[in-house]
This record gives C-alpha cells, sequence and structure tokens, in this order.
C-alpha cells in the first residue's frame, strides 16, 4: 500500500538527516573521552548512543506522516538499535561497523533466494515507483543483488582495514553517492523495459 505524500524535501531530511547529524557529531567528539559510571567511551560510541534514538524518532515521524515504511527502513532501524546498542553496552565500535555488513548480506541473500525461485522481491518494493516488464525486474534484481554484495564486501574491507575516520566518511558519503550512481546507470535498462502508466485518464 502507497503511503501519503509528503514534502519530499522534509522526507529527503528524515531519511538522511540522521546520518548527517551522526557525522556532525563525530567529527566534533571524535577526539574527545567521556567517561561515565566508571567507564571511558570515545566520541564514537557517544555518537552512537545519540544516533540510535535519533534514528528511531525520525523513521517513527515518517511513518506518522506517510502512514508506510518500507522494509529496508524497518530493517534497518531494529539493526541499528540492536548492533549500536551492542557498541554501546561493550563499549566496541565494532559491532555499529558490522551493522552495513549485515544489512547489504540480508538484502543480497533475500533477492539471491527470489531470483532462484524465478521470482523479483524487488518488485514488492520498487514497483510503484519503477514499472517494468518482468524481464526488466529480474534483470535489476540480479544487478541490485549483486552490487548490494559488493557493497558488503566494501564494509567489511573498509572498517577492517582503515581508521574509523575512513570508515565515517565512507558511510556518510560513499554508500550514498555509490547507490546513486548504480541507479542512474540503469537509466537504459529502465527506458528498454518500463511499462507506460496507462491509468491516468488524461494520458
Amino acid at each position: 500500500m502507497a503511503g501519503r505524500k509528503i514534502n519530499p524535501y522534509l522526507k529527503l531530511a528524515l531519511e538522511l538527516g540522521p546520518v548527517v547529524l551522526f557525522f556532525v557529531g563525530y567529527v566534533r567528539l571524535k577526539d574527545q573521552v567521556f567517561t561515565y559510571g566508571g567507564t571511558e567511551y570515545s566520541g564514537f560510541i557517544l555518537v552512537t548512543a545519540l544516533f540510535i534514538p535519533i534514528l528511531l524518532a525520525a523513521t517513527a515521524t515518517l511513518w506518522a506522516l506517510t502512514g508506510h515504511l518500507s522494509k529496508m527502513q524497518v530493517v534497518t532501524a531494529v539493526l541499528v538499535v540492536v548492533f549500536g546498542g551492542m557498541s554501546v553496552v561493550f563499549n566496541d565500535e565494532r559491532f555499529f561497523k558490522m551493522k552495513p555488513t549485515l544489512i547489504y548480506a540480508l538484502f543480497a541473500g533475500v533477492l539471491g533466494i527470489g531470483l532462484l525461485r524465478g521470482q523479483s522481491y524487488l518488485r514488492y518494493v520498487m514497483e510503484e515507483l519503477v514499472p517494468l516488464e518482468h524481464d526488466g525486474w529480474m534483470l535489476l534484481t540480479r544487478r541490485v543483488a549483486l552490487f548490494f554484495a559488493l557493497l558488503m564486501v566494501a564494509n567489511e574491507v573498509i572498517w577492517r582495514s582503515f581508521s574509523t575516520d575512513v570508515w565515517v566518511n565512507f558511510k556518510t558519503f560513499g554508500l550514498p553517492l555509490a547507490t546513486m550512481a548504480f541507479f542512474m546507470a540503469q537509466t537504459r535498462l529502465f527506458a528498454t523495459y518500463g511499462i507506460e502508466d496507462d491509468s491516468n485518464p488524461e494520458a
């Protein structure tokens, strides 16, 4: 079911705002250490602790305004709570850094299972936005599954091999830019397999 329409700039702010705030908070607090209950916490852990309620508030607001959340938004919120919470509780930033890996692995796996069954699960999520013929959905789903698998590997390599600064920049800028570039690269597929919307009587 489609959600209610809201201002696209407000929708973008609710979706990307928490990530931007995480980046700003990290830049400001990354070199500081905070002591609570006799335990020292890095700026990264503090910002992670603040990011969890901010993301949940933004997600809840988006749901209240639109009446709809995508499965990816729900799964992302759950994994942020679980792995962000584990990072805070165990004072170990590695749990939060693994979160994107698990998100991309989960969705790549789900799409892959659908492909093995001859179905495009991506179609159920994006059909209202991008109406395509069956062959187009199957091709796009294969590409998206591979893209998610590559992002999964990229996240693992970066958080394990590089500094936290590099990972935060990758998460904040690299992942959104890569996603945007990927879908822009699918223009020819959309043109080839796109279906005209005949539901508009004025068309």
